[in-house]
């Protein structure tokens, strides 16, 4: 769960979230690499009064500025490529939850089994107690075994919602009228919080 002041990505509870972070910081180093590199030169166009007769026609530059671009746009293209392929890959799931997203609060049901639905309710402020966190804790939690592949299955019954615990690297939108899936495994115990967004 994040917390105040924290600058990183949740702590990651899937093999999902981990690659998402590896990604997260493989992009960040191109852009840090980037910015520096620009940064310099602009701090040397200013303060050097650089002149050079061949400057007008420099085909060779022009030909580096174009390649390196695309060069490094293929770098951060096929690893994001690979985690879609990654994020939509529905293996055999031994769990499917059904999740319904209602205005204020959700219902789940556990397909694979029969009767095992409920309501999830926001617990209002006034019933808080000190372990509580508002906004987040609920008054039925739903429960799921971790290193189990599991499929949840989204829908919504009034407007568009979206099931999300970041710290899986899971966000669905449940759309009224439409089934949406994916996958995800936990890969240690715990308490996780998501919110709609």
């Amino acid at each position: 769960m994040s917390t105040w002041k924290t600058l990183l990505l949740q702590d990651s509870s899937s093999p999902l979230m981990e690659q998402l972070m590896f990604f997260h910081d493989h992009t960040l180093l191109i852009l840090i690499i980037i910015t520096i590199l620009v940064g310099q030169l602009l701090v040397s166009m200013i303060y050097n009064k650089f002149t050079h007769r061949f400057l007008i026609d420099g085909q060779l530059i022009e030909m580096v500025w174009t390649i390196l671009p695309a060069f490094i746009l293929i770098l951060i293209a096929l690893p994001s490529l690979r985690l879609l392929y990654i994020m939509d890959e529905i293996y055999n799931p031994l769990l499917t939850v059904k999740s319904i997203g209602h205005q204020w609060y959700w219902s789940y049901e556990y397909s694979d089994y029969q009767n095992m639905e409920f309501d999830s309710y926001m617990i209002p402020s006034t019933d808080l107690k000190s372990f509580n966190f508002r906004l987040l804790d609920v008054n039925n939690r739903l429960i799921l075994p971790y290193n189990t592949q599991i499929r949840i299955i989204t829908t919504s019954l009034d407007v568009i919602h979206s099931w999300t615990i970041p710290s899986l690297g899971i966000k669905i939108d449940s759309t009224p009228g439409r089934l949406n899936q994916t996958n995800f495994n936990i890969n240690r115990a715990g308490l996780l919080f998501g919110q709609c967004s």
